[in-house]
């Protein structure tokens, strides 16, 4: 497994450039495999008077799915942990990924309003749910490609609340499933997809933020991975 590389760091926070394929925190059903959680373990501190929460998730403030790669913080602290998790919380910390989908999306620039919730039938997947709760995802489109004698749009997605696999359930709710995703592709689609690049086509590229402690705003960037930026430019 390629571990994730340290794009920066001080003494309050870790951004990290995730690979695809890495779960990022420890649970019963990762138990045999080596989590982005266990790579940060040496760079957080805990002391007796730390909360739960902030010890049980090492100090990783949001999530990506294993299969998505890109920057993700990480808080070296407890002040730092819940200074920026209140960003969240308020929608202060601004986010872009960049998606590979099958057909031409029309409109080619819009905004997918859907609330998403898990699915009763399937506790591992998510749907667009009455009952689910607000999600919100803004898109715009990069460029159209014709690949493999079938239509793609790479399109930059800005997603405004952070429900899990929020990009992935939106871009199949308006019938442009993402490159590669084996929940949501269909079974046909994914597997060929998978065939001619074995990952998901979804990174995360930019996070913007205010540094807990300077109280200044802080932008980060990760690279297109080279396997998917192959296809972009059509090799």
């Amino acid at each position: 497994m390629t571990e994730p590389k340290i794009i920066f760091e001080d003494d309050d926070i870790l951004v990290l450039d995730k690979p695809p394929g890495l779960t990022v925190n420890r649970s019963d059903t990762a138990s045999d495999e080596t989590t982005l959680q266990d790579f940060v373990s040496e760079k957080t501190s805990f002391s007796k008077n730390d909360d739960e929460e902030f010890v049980n998730r090492g100090g990783i403030v949001h999530r990506l799915d294993k299969d998505t790669s890109g920057v993700i913080l990480v808080a070296k602290n407890k002040e730092a942990f819940y200074g920026i998790q209140r960003q969240f919380k308020e929608r202060a910390v601004e986010k872009s990924y960049v998606c590979l989908v099958h057909g031409e999306v029309k409109p080619k620039d819009g905004v997918i309003n859907a609330p998403v919730g898990r699915l009763p039938w399937n506790r591992k997947r998510f749907g667009v749910l009455a009952g689910g709760r607000e999600a919100q995802s803004n898109y715009e489109t990069i460029k159209n490609l014709s690949l493999w004698g079938e239509k793609f749009s790479f399109l930059r997605v800005f997603p405004k609340t952070g429900r899990t696999h929020q990009i992935r359930v939106h871009m199949k709710y308006i019938g442009h499933p993402i490159f590669g995703d084996i929940l949501y592709g269909g079974r046909k689609v994914s597997r060929s997809d998978r065939d001619k690049v074995n990952r998901l086509f979804l990174h995360a590229e930019k996070i913007s933020f205010v540094h807990p402690v300077s109280k200044k705003r802080i932008t980060f960037e990760s690279r297109l991975p080279v396997e998917l930026e192959e296809i972009i430019h059509e090799i």
